[in-house]
């Protein structure tokens, strides 16, 4: 009888040899999905500061890796004991798994699955120790959180794709399994910002814009964007920010001394997505005193750490850490991506730039210039 279970395939990625160094486009090899496992034909992915931090070996600097883990594809084959996903079916890939068993799953407050934990470990998670990506040499490349989205075929764990509507255009799904979702999850779900509330946001990035969305979706009626770009003052505007700051520009005074003066003691809940310590300092000052909310969604160095004052936490401020916003990837990806098409959310203005993979290290250069939000690499292009 015809063997027809999945073979290995041949196909291009950007691989990253080197720390800082072009990645380079290569012809790999892209192994069957073993058990649990499903292989996906990269339709798009986008380059999120995740990427650049990892590129730049700040953490987890292991080479040669393939990089990108916001994507969307389709479902190309699936390995034994896979449920729920048919070949030609509409994912995306997400760094978070979603078992809906573990206890954590289960919780309402808790989207880290303890079944098959997230890792920056180079390789598939069940098993802990291989890839599925071998090199014209036949030498194993490393993963970056189990989705490496930065090849025509990749190979990610069941509990890491989420099925989609097929209507949703592709890179507004794509946007969704990080970056977006991260920023729109961290105002509804962590922060849960309550209409007519105060919000204030450090690092108008794409992250931060698609908070500036979810703070808007949830109704908050004053919403202070803080860059140092004063570029950024008009386009956040497009995405709900009331108030722009330039801290650059407020002279001798503090930026949470104007914010507190704005909002008559502080904002209801701040939000840090940049990833610098100082910074969180500067957001947690900016909360009011009994129940103000910082959420730190930034990625810094992996040795960063944070000095707040402990006498504003003794008066009831918190600090909220983040691994995607807090929302659960099979539950809430779905639920954002009817919210885009009914127009809820628009995030289409994320998308700045658009290349093929050939293009790829130009898209690195414009997001470190500052000249671009989020560029769309897709495959066929």
């Amino acid at each position: 009888m015809e063997d027809k279970s999945p073979k290995p395939i041949r196909c291009k990625a950007a691989v990253c040899r080197a720390a800082g160094e072009p990645l380079t486009i290569e012809e790999i090899v892209v192994d069957p999905p073993k058990a649990y496992e499903v292989r996906v034909k990269i339709v798009c992915t986008s380059l999120c500061h995740t990427d650049i931090t990892v590129w730049q070996a700040k953490v987890a600097p292991v080479f040669p890796r393939i990089l990108g883990h916001e994507a969307y594809g389709v479902v190309e084959s699936v390995g034994e004991h896979v449920e729920g996903l048919a070949v030609g079916e509409a994912v995306v890939p997400a760094l978070l798994g979603q078992c809906d068993q573990c206890p954590s799953c289960v919780s309402e407050d808790n989207n880290l699955c303890t079944a098959v934990p997230v890792s920056l470990a180079p390789v598939m998670r069940r098993d802990g120790t291989t890839t599925r990506f071998r090199d014209a040499q036949g030498n194993p490349v490393h993963d970056l959180f189990a989705v490496s989205s930065f090849s025509e075929y990749t190979v990610v764990d069941v509990n890491q794709v989420v099925k989609l509507d097929p209507s949703v255009p592709p890179q507004i799904a794509c946007l969704l399994s990080c970056g977006a979702g991260t920023g729109v999850g961290a105002a509804w779900k962590l922060a849960k910002v309550e209409p007519g509330s105060s919000v204030a946001i450090f690092g108008l990035g794409s992250v931060g814009l698609a908070v500036a969305q979810g703070a808007k979706m949830c109704g908050a009626s004053k919403i202070i964007g803080v860059d140092l770009n004063p570029d950024k003052e008009k386009i956040s505007k497009t995405f709900g920010v009331t108030d722009f700051l330039n801290p650059s520009q407020l002279g001798t005074r503090s930026i949470n001394e104007v914010i507190g003066e704005m909002t008559c003691g502080g904002v209801d809940c701040s939000f840090e997505c940049v990833g610098v310590p100082s910074l969180v300092t500067d957001a947690f000052r900016s909360t009011k005193m009994g129940n103000g909310k910082t959420i730190v969604l930034g990625l810094g160095n992996d040795t960063d750490e944070l000095r707040v004052p402990a006498l504003e936490l003794l008066f009831g401020k918190r600090i909220i850490g983040s691994a995607l916003g807090g929302i659960k990837p099979k539950t809430d990806i779905p639920i954002l991506a009817a919210k885009c098409m009914s127009k809820e959310l628009e995030l289409e203005g994320l998308v700045t730039h658009e290349l093929g993979l050939q293009e790829i290290n130009t898209a690195f250069e414009l997001l470190l210039q500052g000249k671009s939000l989020r560029c769309i690499i897709w495959m066929g292009k």
